[in-house]
């Protein structure tokens, strides 16, 4: 079937939903997204969002703390144009019914939490479920509005180029334009076409190319991937965030435990309950920057031999534990661990990607009416690392940043006419009887990944994980030709393209900078590398 739409919009979380809402008086938006409306990273997101509200703080500081975490790699324009958004997108989401938490003695004053690397604190808050509320009203808003319609359980194959239909030639003058892309409806196995004038890719990062992860399961780099085939830009993959403190327990998954609590005091202790952040970062200490306490834990579990390190806040009350953390509080003591008398057992874990589609400072990429936001894109905010709550903030202001690019370009792209775009052909496919054969792949990649290009790199690792996972993309490209396609074995398809191009970019990379860090070139040099590491299908590799 073919549905046509004047803006499609891939994904629910924070940068989606919030330009649909925008764009809703502008015509039909339609969002398709891979499960549910709210399986998304913006759902899980405990933190917060980082703005300038307290009186000892300015754009100034915010901005300097930004680069400093992304060490030399952060675009200044970019960096200022967000934060001193900051405060306009926050009441912009209070408008919509969203109630941050505020000083208990004067309900007029934000609470603000501190996180790593801020040097104020900055962090507005929802107690430590800030994304699910975001989530939340984004949705009701969007339930409200008739001229946005949400396809639950889509999930995108490829774009839709100009170049499938008409002639075009990589390099050209020519810009190359999106019409659209081919999604798969899970629910019956059909493959639709979806056609629009405005794409927009907002579907999330690529944690689960790893074995160990904070993020949802659909976060296996799609926008990426589909963004790359259709031959856009993609910087500074290598630039992996691992964050320092996942819970540690045989029956959870993907439960994130905040930055916030070592805002608050939290003391992170070794195997034998020793602090030892001071070794590595005797200032700041558990507030250093993720990559360095993420290669701390790291570090310190390998000299150890042992399987986690612990986060102790037990020293605080335990009135002001419940209130300012009652979801970590009530998870952890569900897995049988009261964090206001015993510490956390915590290990690193995939968070963010840095990188991602190359966009301007409007979000759009390098196909005509091609959008990214969020985590999908790298639009220069986070350098080679980002700071703590700087991804919702980024989400917000990039959404009002295309939204204001569209409503210029829009008629002019509405006034174009389509070419006439052929239905999916799975021309004499077969259904895949035997699911290992992805699941096998599924397991072996991000093994891979964990083991060769985790949180300590070295050329070595690198060449062997490349080495080892080329037959595997050649099996899956096989596959993708003689096989009618499902959920798993696209999912499959991207995070293996995102895990090549991680591989490509982290080899390139002759330095150690922010959440890249190799053995082999252990210093930073900014010299030959304070640039963005940028790939493209049709572009040889240097």
């Amino acid at each position: 079937m073919q549905f046509k739409t004047d803006f499609l919009i891939i994904g629910s979380g924070i940068a989606g939903l919030s330009l649909a809402i925008k764009l809703a008086p502008l015509g039909q938006v339609t969002v398709v997204t891979k499960k549910t409306e709210s399986d998304t990273a913006t759902n899980l997101a405990q933190g917060g969002i980082a703005c300038v509200f307290g009186p000892d703080d300015s754009f100034d500081l915010h901005q300097q703390d930004t680069q400093r975490a992304g060490d030399g790699l952060c675009h200044e324009d970019v960096v200022e144009m967000i934060v001193s958004q900051g405060p306009d997108r926050i009441m912009e989401l209070e408008d919509l019914g969203l109630k941050f938490n505020r000083d208990p003695h004067n309900p007029d004053v934000l609470d603000l939490g501190k996180e790593g690397e801020h040097s104020r604190r900055r962090i507005v808050h929802v107690g430590d479920f800030t994304g699910r509320s975001v989530q939340r009203v984004l949705m009701d808003s969007v339930d409200r509005l008739p001229s946005v319609e949400i396809f639950e359980d889509y999930i995108a194959i490829d774009l839709i180029t100009e170049s499938m239909i008409r002639a075009y030639s990589p390099g050209s003058m020519e810009k190359e334009r999106c019409l659209g892309a081919y999604l798969l409806e899970v629910a019956t196995g059909k493959i639709h076409t979806f056609l629009a004038p405005i794409t927009a890719l907002a579907m999330g990062g690529c944690g689960k190319v790893y074995l160990y992860t904070s993020n949802p399961d659909v976060a296996t780099g799609a926008g990426i991937a589909v963004a790359y085939r259709a031959g856009a830009r993609i910087a500074n993959l290598e630039f992996v965030q691992f964050h320092p403190t996942c819970l540690y327990h045989p029956k959870a998954k993907n439960f994130l435990i905040s930055e916030a609590l070592r805002g608050e005091d939290a003391r992170l202790l070794d195997p034998e309950y020793r602090p030892f952040m001071e070794k590595y970062d005797p200032q700041q200490k558990e507030l250093a920057g993720r990559d360095i306490v993420a290669r701390a834990i790291d570090t310190e579990l390998k000299n150890s031999g042992k399987d986690c390190v612990y986060l102790d806040i037990s020293h605080r009350s335990a009135d002001f534990i419940q209130e300012r953390f009652p979801n970590i509080h009530e998870t952890c003591l569900g897995f049988g661990i009261d964090i206001t008398k015993e510490p956390i057992p915590v290990v690193p874990a995939a968070h963010y990607m840095c990188g991602g589609v190359v966009t301007d400072n409007h979000g759009e990429a390098d196909l005509e009416g091609l959008f990214a936001l969020g985590e999908t894109a790298c639009t220069g905010l986070h350098g080679a690392n980002r700071l703590a709550s700087n991804s919702l903030l980024e989400a917000l202001a990039m959404a009002h940043q295309a939204f204001l690019k569209i409503s210029e370009i829009f008629s002019g792209l509405k006034a174009k006419s389509f070419p006439q775009v052929s239905p999916w052909e799975t021309k004499g496919a077969v259904d895949l009887k035997e699911a290992v054969l992805i699941s096998h792949n599924w397991d072996v990649i991000r093994r891979l990944m964990w083991d060769y290009v985790g949180i300590v790199r070295s050329t070595k690792r690198l060449k062997l994980a490349r080495q080892r996972l080329s037959p595997i993309l050649e099996e899956i490209q096989q596959h993708y030709w003689d096989y009618i396609l499902t959920r798993d074995f696209i999912e499959l398809r991207n995070l293996s393209q995102v895990a090549e191009l991680i591989i490509i970019s982290a080899s390139q990379r002759k330095e150690s900078r922010g959440g890249h860090f190799t053995i082999d070139y252990p210093y930073k040099d900014d010299w030959n590398w304070r640039r963005d590491t940028v790939i493209q299908r049709y572009q040889k590799e240097t």
